[in-house]
């Protein structure tokens, strides 16, 4: 690596999501000092994705690079013709994310071995990044596992991958570390003791869990708040660590544990990110996607059939409507199909766009012409008029999505715990006028949580407007089915949130200017 230049280790890493602000973080110069080394992932599709990104950026630095690339996500070129037209630049991507997808605690003597190779050649500043996997820790996965029989937190090995970024750190000894996960950490307990302040004591000293000489110990701030001790950071609250996403420019209430460590011989406080005026809502970034039409899961879908039953749908749901808004209201409503609407669209829009400013240059700077990853999936015939339903009413009532009890009984599905309450929020609009509620992984079994804020179009939100809720930009390629496509946008870390980090991160570190 040149001087200058920042070794990136990328644990976990998913898409890429925290690898992507982070690596596109501009010095005073405007050099990228921040270089990825190595990207460990073990889920395939995801890995795929790591991989085009990384050509990607390589492709960005040859002149014309990114014109055959842009030919690759619009289907003109298959992946081997590309990768065979730069073929230094393919083998660095591949050699990058380890060749194929490897796991930490199953692939170490590989990935350690990849590691120290990369320490050897390297005399500069390194960060470690990532965040071990959620299920564990996350409130909804808790709550899966509280129904396994037998299930016990101790014996479960993903509590524990942290103690695999430990090991990392024990080997690397970075500058800096950055390590994400969700809000349950926080909370998660092992044999009725919270484990967080665990991890916490761990993370200073990595020493204590790896058992190795001479290990640098970390001082851990939070993002957000100011610690009242620099030299000897604590906090009154683990809350303070707490990311709220929807406060620093992301359209999306996406609350995240986030750890800064500085190894402890750096004296550079690091600052926090500063919050912004205003909220990004929904409709500022989705507004300008090609609109698209829902398809039909169990029947043959047929467009004209489709705006047939919107067109049916349309006249009950005014009728439901009006017994809980005025009709003068109601009727003022569009609820008509929009016509001649295609499934898939890869078409720039000329709607102008109403992104905010700070996102307008991240979305669109090299924008491949079209739009990727845009296609709708197909539902049951009975939950497009619940999703029309859902979209009125959230529009009527100026972005507040109907519960289940805001719901009529015509329009209750068969189950049997509906009326219970403890699925109030089967089905829930995305608000045009607000901020997204958190983008996750169940966006891949149906869009009933996520369903689009336009009721003309009925339907749930497509893997793009996902990836654009996740500060995703447009030329961003998800590779895999569709299924593994939204899991890999709803894992992710909102690059735009890592870049403002990577910031951070740049601050701290002694980069020679180049």
């Amino acid at each position: 690596m040149k001087t200058g230049e920042v070794l990136v280790i990328d644990l976990f890493a998913g898409p890429g999501g925290l690898g992507e602000g982070i690596s596109s973080v501009t010095d005073e110069s405007g050099n990228y000092p921040f270089k990825i080394g190595v990207s460990v992932e073990k889920e395939p599709s995801a890995h795929r994705t790591l991989t085009t990104r990384s050509f990607f950026r390589k492709l960005k630095e040859l002149d014309g690079g990114l014109d055959d690339y842009f030919r690759y996500v619009r289907g003109e070129l298959t992946r081997d013709e590309i990768f065979s037209l730069y073929p230094k630049q393919a083998e660095s991507a591949s050699y990058e994310t380890l060749e194929e997808p490897r796991a930490l605690g199953e692939d170490n003597e590989l990935i350690h071995a990849r590691i120290r190779e990369l320490l050897a050649v390297h005399q500069g500043p390194k960060v470690v990044i990532g965040g071990p996997p959620c299920q564990a820790y996350s409130l909804a996965g808790r709550s899966r596992n509280a129904g396994i029989k037998g299930y016990k937190a101790e014996n479960d090995h993903r509590n524990f991958l942290y103690k695999e970024y430990l090991k990392v750190l024990s080997i690397a000894q970075p500058d800096v570390f950055v390590m994400e996960n969700v809000r349950g950490i926080l909370s998660a307990k092992i044999d009725g003791k919270v484990m967080f302040p665990q991890i916490l004591k761990d993370l200073r000293n990595p020493r204590l869990v790896t058992g190795d000489d001479g290990v640098s110990k970390y001082k851990i701030f939070s993002l957000v708040v100011e610690a009242k001790d620099p030299k000897d950071p604590k906090y009154s609250d683990s809350s303070d660590f707490l990311i709220r996403s929807e406060y620093y420019g992301v359209p999306q209430a996406r609350h995240r544990v986030i750890l800064l460590g500085v190894r402890q011989d750096i004296t550079r406080i690091p600052d926090t990110i500063s919050p912004m005026a205003k909220t990004v809502t929904v409709e500022q970034v989705l507004s300008d996607l090609p609109p698209l039409r829902s398809g039909f899961s169990k029947q043959k879908d047929i467009q004209k059939d489709w705006e047939k039953q919107i067109r049916t749908n349309s006249k009950k749901l005014k009728r439901i409507l009006e017994k809980t808004f005025d009709r003068a209201t109601v009727g003022s409503l569009s609820l008509e199909p929009r016509l001649e609407l295609e499934r898939k669209s890869s078409q720039i829009t000329e709607v102008q766009h109403n992104i905010p400013k700070h996102l307008e240059k991240w979305y669109l700077d090299n924008h491949p012409n079209c739009v990727l990853n845009h296609e709708t999936r197909g539902h049951m015939t009975s939950d497009l008029l619940r999703y029309a339903f859902s979209a009125a009413f959230t529009k009527i009532s100026g972005g507040i999505s109907p519960k289940a009890r805001d719901f009529p009984a015509e329009l209750a599905p068969d189950h049997d715990n509906w009326a219970t309450g403890s699925h109030a929020d089967r089905f829930r609009t995305q608000a045009g006028n607000k901020c997204a509620t958190t983008v996750t992984s169940h966006i891949s079994k149906d869009g009933h949580y996520f369903i689009h804020y336009d009721p003309q179009q009925c339907r749930s939100l497509t893997i793009r407007e996902a990836a654009r809720l996740q500060t995703f930009p447009d030329n961003y390629l998800f590779e895999g089915n569709r299924t593994q496509q939204y899991v890999q946008v709803g894992n992710a870390v909102p690059p735009y949130l890592a870049h403002q980090i990577g910031k951070v991160v740049l601050g701290i570190l002694d980069v020679d200017q180049v």
